[in-house]
């Protein structure tokens, strides 16, 4: 079992910053590709971005290309999302979530229980 909690959730101007964090229970935390999918109220969840085992490759839904980085940093089984120039269309509860990733896609085995981001305008 692979335990996620997010974390860095908040409320934000539009075109400000958050940085949200991802820490994982799993000593296995490098085997994993990790991802993160967000769901805004009335749709369903959607992939936002996802990093494979060594961090060496990184993808990015093309709604949050140039303004979306996600990271990890296995010696502290965490990955990061960075997120800047946010829209209120931004707003969502953002998932974390550990599987198996290709150049394709995440594929999800273990999921967070999401933190809210709220972007105004």
């Amino acid at each position: 079992q692979v335990q996620l909690v997010e974390s860095g959730g908040g409320l934000v101007q539009a075109g400000g910053s958050l940085r949200l964090s991802c820490a994982a229970s799993a000593r296995t935390f490098s085997s994993y590709a990790m991802g993160w999918f967000r769901q805004a109220p009335g749709k369903e969840r959607e992939f936002v971005g996802h990093i494979m085992r060594s961090g060496g490759s990184a993808y990015v839904a093309d709604s949050v290309k140039g303004r979306f980085t996600i990271s990890r940093d296995n010696a502290k089984n965490t990955v990061y999302l960075q997120m800047d120039s946010l829209k209120p269309e931004d707003t969502a509860v953002y998932y974390c979530a550990a599987g198996i990733g290709s150049s394709r896609e995440l594929v999800p085995n273990y999921w967070g229980r999401g933190t809210q981001v709220t972007v105004s305008t």
